[in-house]
């Protein structure tokens, strides 16, 4: 139940400029698109981000990975058996390819064929119940046999019981630190198994150890690599919650397990039902919401041109960038907004913002939105 896909194939020179620009200083995955847009190409960019990071107003320039630094990720990664995935690339997943703020580069160990399979993450509670345990198992075990794959977070709980159902179809783990730092600890035979039919996928640099604030931005992965997301047993306030939100604004179907009125762990999933996601008690609930999308083409984001070869690109003035960043508070704002109030083109507006991220001064939101830090 995979697609074909075209693609393209980074050089080695490439791959590692690519490395160097996303584990540079204030450069997320908006932030590198934008650059490359910018300067038509990620060693240009590489080059011109003190320049850019200065205008912004930054203190000092951003510190940039260094090419041995890159060079000795990649190594290292090799040595591991984990492969870079550059967006774009034939065996980068489609789906994750639509968010708008897809990784530029992903880190994979395992089969590459696992993510061009449909997928449906499972999410949920970390102290499950033995019953919330027990149907996680049940409908990951019949979604594989329908030929879906599984897409979680490898926490303990429900994650935990959706991977194992689903080691013999086809299982992907997403990791909110390194592959060297497998979270939690003792799930580390749990990713070595998954490796037989699935893999493992994270866009942080290898040693990195997970911080509260990279969950959610793993969550961000787990929706994007799946047609829809099931929530089964979750807290009022959960991390599980936040992929299904990120999962409506991705533009993916949420489903959820009910589950008693009288169990803390079942508030947030049963508050998800009263909101209007489809009810799940077995796995055709899902396959038949999902059987529809599965045909159906989808189209890739599109690319904002690159400037025409020898063409410069938009340099704003002095009063511009005085009247946008004026513009700007702590309270989100979108670029239409900016450009109908400031009277400067898009290309102009999006020059100044990307300054501004480099030096620290923004923070980048859902659907485009964009604050003062």
């Amino acid at each position: 139940m995979g697609q074909d896909k075209p693609g393209f194939e980074l050089t080695d020179e490439q791959r590692i400029d690519w490395l160097r620009l996303i584990r540079s200083e204030n450069v997320g995955p908006r932030t590198f698109r934008a650059l490359v847009n910018h300067c038509g190409g990620a060693r240009p960019a590489l080059e011109r981000l003190p320049e850019l990071a200065r205008r912004g107003g930054a203190s000092g320039p951003p510190r940039i990975f260094s090419r041995s630094e890159a060079e000795r990720e990649i190594e290292t990664a090799g040595r591991m058996g984990v492969s870079f995935i550059a967006l774009g690339e034939p065996d980068y997943p489609l789906r994750l390819q639509m968010i708008d703020d897809a990784p530029p580069l992903i880190a994979v160990r395992g089969r590459t064929s696992a993510l061009a399979l449909s997928m449906v993450a499972i999410v949920g509670a970390r102290n499950a119940s033995a019953a919330g345990v027990k149907f996680a198992e049940r409908l990951a075990h019949d979604l594989g046999d329908a030929g879906f794959g599984i897409t979680s977070g490898l926490a303990r709980g429900i994650d935990a019981a959706a991977h194992r159902a689903a080691l013999g179809s086809g299982t992907i783990a997403v990791l909110a630190g390194g592959h060297d730092r497998i979270y939690p600890k003792d799930h580390e035979g749990l990713a070595e198994s998954i490796l037989a039919e699935g893999a493992l996928i994270s866009e942080m640099p290898l040693g990195w150890e997970p911080r509260g604030r990279d969950f959610p931005r793993r969550n961000r992965l787990i929706s994007g690599l799946s047609l829809g997301v099931v929530v089964i047993e979750a807290a009022r306030r959960s991390g599980s919650l936040i992929t299904a939100r990120l999962a409506l604004e991705q533009g993916r179907e949420v489903f959820a397990v009910p589950g008693s009125p009288l169990d803390p762990r079942c508030e947030g999933s049963n508050g998800l039902l009263k909101q209007g996601a489809t009810l799940v008690t077995e796995a055709a609930d899902v396959t038949m919401a999902l059987e529809p999308i599965l045909g159906q083409p989808f189209d890739l984001p599109a690319e904002e041109a690159e400037p025409a070869p020898g063409a410069p690109p938009s340099e704003p003035d002095a009063d511009e960038r005085t009247r946008i960043i004026g513009l700007l508070g702590p309270t989100p704002v979108g670029l239409d907004d900016l450009v109908r109030l400031s009277g400067s083109s898009p290309a102009v507006v999006r020059t100044i913002l990307l300054e501004l991220e480099l030096a620290g001064r923004l923070d980048r939101h859902g659907a485009g939105m964009v604050s003062q830090s």
